[in-house]
């Protein structure tokens, strides 16, 4: 049989002060382990928008964070809008939207919602070249062609911007396009040529 040996004790201060410690310390051990199940890269959150490309509307869901760019190449297949650089500094990217010449590199597909982009694509009229293109091959003012879209939709705003009046003015407005391959001074005829032809059209 048992025997007591005394008055029972409660709990020591040293083994409060080590208990709540260590329950103290709890947060921060679990927050300093990593999830056990990180996010899967398609988890992360998409919106509903819809894109008005070349006259016809598409409804595409996106990551927030994606390009104009990026949602014409890699949603909607239209791979005409080249990516050059990636950060404004080439010109390959060049869209119109509601006119207007664009880098869709730099601009978030999510930020044209009821505006009106336009391709190099979305040129072309029932089958026929705009004057642009027209004048591009009958002057050869492309080599490797890959600027050429956007130098193409660049030169159709520059004129439309009435900055093509002399070659001086045409070199300068061109001049966020390069070309690797230095077909410069042909460019600059291509589009002197066009000026005329859409100032009749």
């Amino acid at each position: 049989m048992a025997h007591d040996t005394g008055p029972k004790r409660g709990p020591s201060r040293r083994g409060i002060l080590t208990g709540a410690g260590g329950v103290a310390a709890l947060p921060l051990v679990a927050a300093a382990q990593p999830a056990a199940h990180p996010p899967a890269p398609g988890a992360r959150p998409r919106m509903d928008i819809t894109l008005t490309v070349n006259g016809r509307d598409h409804r595409v869901a996106l990551d927030p964070r994606t390009t104009l760019l990026d949602a014409l190449r890699e949603h909607l297949d239209m791979t005409g809008s080249k990516k050059g650089c990636d950060h404004g500094q080439c010109g390959a990217c060049t869209v119109h939207i509601d006119g207007r010449r664009v880098l869709a590199c730099l601009t978030l597909a999510a930020t044209v919602q009821g505006r009106k982009v336009t391709t190099i694509e979305g040129l072309a009229r029932d089958g026929v070249l705009h004057p642009m293109q027209a004048a591009f091959i009958e002057h050869d003012a492309f080599q490797c062609g890959y600027c050429t879209p956007g130098q193409i939709m660049s030169a159709v705003a520059c004129v439309q911007e009435g900055h093509a009046n002399t070659d001086e003015k045409t070199r300068e407005y061109m001049s966020g396009n390069l070309c690797r391959c230095a077909a410069y001074p042909k460019i600059v005829a291509a589009i002197r040529d066009a000026a005329t032809k859409m100032a009749r059209a």
